[in-house]
């Protein structure tokens, strides 16, 4: 039997302002080889592989079974090797590329003959928010939304030549339910009004290349201060400002941070480091380009 290749890029969202509706897909990689086989076969390597179960409990599989399922069906057994390069726990996505790793793998399984716009609508169902999938099914950055028949909707602009991003990693988890936990039920208007023009603007500056728009345009008031207790020395990376740095944002739910610069002032990114070294914490440095395409899956 053939295998099939599947690779899927971590992502980062709300870049910010946009909570849930903005993300970017980074150059680190969720990649699966899979066949059919006559029984459940799972193995692991890569980043973080111990944390990634091996039975009929894993995400990808899952995920693949909960497709097969609501179209009537029954997913057939696979063998699927998993490579993993996405740190798992960190704000980088690590759910979203293994859900919609299953959705693809599901598709090709059965025979639906879907295109990424029906991946991404399945995938967004089944996430509840479409910002991290998006990134992951389009590639770049996107801008995402539910519309009101239930369907996800999404547009993907490039980077500017002149920005870059990177990806600085602390030695600490920080789980998604408790980072939502200390969110609000409801916001005030002042804060809507905030973030709305932030979210416009920051859209705006990166489709023009307008460095003059940062770091403003990273501002937040939806997510960002209500996830400072939980994220030491945020409240400080946030603040920061220095040459060549466009601004900083919690990356997802953290702890993270997505540091966006201009090209060649990578080293803008030890100041955060220093935040947290300051604040107890190691941390790691990804340099990552944008990924320029989503998932890609290909015929060994």
């Amino acid at each position: 039997m053939s295998w099939f290749k599947l690779r899927t890029p971590a992502s980062s969202a709300n870049l910010g302002p946009g909570f849930d509706a903005l993300g970017l897909a980074l150059g680190l990689y969720l990649t699966c080889r899979f066949r059919p086989s006559d029984r459940l076969s799972i193995t692991v390597r890569g980043r973080d592989a111990a944390c990634i179960p091996t039975g009929p409990d894993n995400l990808i599989w899952r995920t693949a079974a909960a497709v097969a399922e609501d179209h009537g069906a029954a997913m057939p057994p696979i063998e699927l090797e998993i490579d993993n390069d996405i740190p798992i726990g960190k704000g980088l996505g690590s759910s979203a590329a293994a859900l919609t790793a299953g959705v693809v793998i599901a598709d090709q399984a059965l025979g639906l003959g879907w295109k990424p716009a029906r991946v991404l609508d399945e995938a967004a169902r089944l996430e509840g928010h479409p910002d991290n999938v998006a990134a992951c099914t389009l590639g770049s950055i996107v801008a995402s939304a539910i519309d009101s028949g239930g369907v996800a909707r999404a547009v993907r602009l490039d980077l500017p030549r002149h920005f870059g991003v990177a990806v600085v990693i602390p030695d600490f988890d920080l789980p998604t339910s408790l980072a939502r936990s200390v969110l609000p039920d409801s916001y005030s208007r002042a804060d809507a009004v905030f973030n709305v023009q932030r979210a416009a603007l920051l859209i705006a500056a990166l489709a023009a290349g307008a460095r003059w728009a940062f770091p403003a345009a990273l501002e937040d008031r939806f997510h960002q201060p209500y996830r400072i207790p939980l994220v030491p020395g945020l409240g400080d990376i946030l603040k920061l400002r220095a040459p060549g740095l466009l601004g900083c944002a919690l990356s997802g739910a953290g702890p993270s941070i997505l540091v966006f610069y201009e090209r060649g002032s990578e080293s803008v990114c030890d100041l955060v480091r220093q935040i947290f070294k300051l604040n107890g914490h190691e941390s790691e440095t990804l340099l990552s380009d944008i990924a320029d395409h989503g998932y890609e899956l290909t015929e060994e």
